[in-house]
């Protein structure tokens, strides 16, 4: 069992030390702590191998975009309420108007990700795949900007998610999204009740 173990890390220890940064992220996040970007950064990184490996495009080209917005949100965390404030970036609520703002968003990219991936890729789960896609890409940058409800897109995404890298044998991976799905509600029920506090 030992050895078996040994050998299915070795084979896949870029997706195994992606999946413990991501474990790492996820907790900071929960406890909005401002390192969750830099282990976001890194873990982003990696995956990028994963999914292309795995013909996952959608979530390759996330973890891009992943790179992308851990930068923007170490900064914009880190500014707090402005430049010199010294505050700490308080938690949000999501606005009605906002929030349709971000519902059309996330429809424009999935179904921009699933024509791309059903008509040039050989993508074997091209809408579940668009899908989790899109709800990542809008509900990160909620993150970014400590929206409570960032939490709601990730508990959906990473339920579906869950399935997905299971199917296509990226079992690490999928009990990463399992705990990413439990974190989920974890971190908008802490979330919600720091909000309350600052009210």
């Amino acid at each position: 069992m030992y050895e078996v173990l040994r050998s299915y890390i070795a084979e896949n220890r870029v997706e195994v030390i992606g999946s413990i940064l991501s474990l790492i992220y996820i907790y900071l996040s929960v406890n909005r702590k401002i390192g969750l970007w830099i282990f976001g950064f890194l873990s982003s990184a990696l995956y990028i191998v994963v999914f292309f490996s795995s013909k996952f495009y959608a979530d390759m080209t996330l973890q891009f975009y992943y790179l992308a917005v851990s930068v923007y949100g170490l900064i914009n965390w880190k500014r707090g309420g402005g430049a010199d404030s010294g505050h700490e970036l308080p938690v949000v609520r999501l606005q009605i108007k906002q929030g349709l703002v971000l519902l059309a968003a996330t429809l424009v990219v999935f179904v921009a990700y699933y024509l791309v991936l059903k008509s040039y890729t050989d993508s074997p789960m091209p809408f579940g795949d668009s899908a989790t896609t899109a709800l990542c890409v809008v509900g990160t940058w909620m993150l970014a900007r400590k929206i409570l409800e960032n939490w709601l897109f990730f508990i959906l995404a990473d339920a579906v998610c869950v399935g997905l890298y299971a199917y296509k044998q990226l079992y690490p991976t999928a009990i990463l999204f399992a705990i990413y799905t439990v974190m989920a509600f974890v971190g908008y029920y802490r979330w919600k009740k720091t909000l309350c506090e600052e009210s």
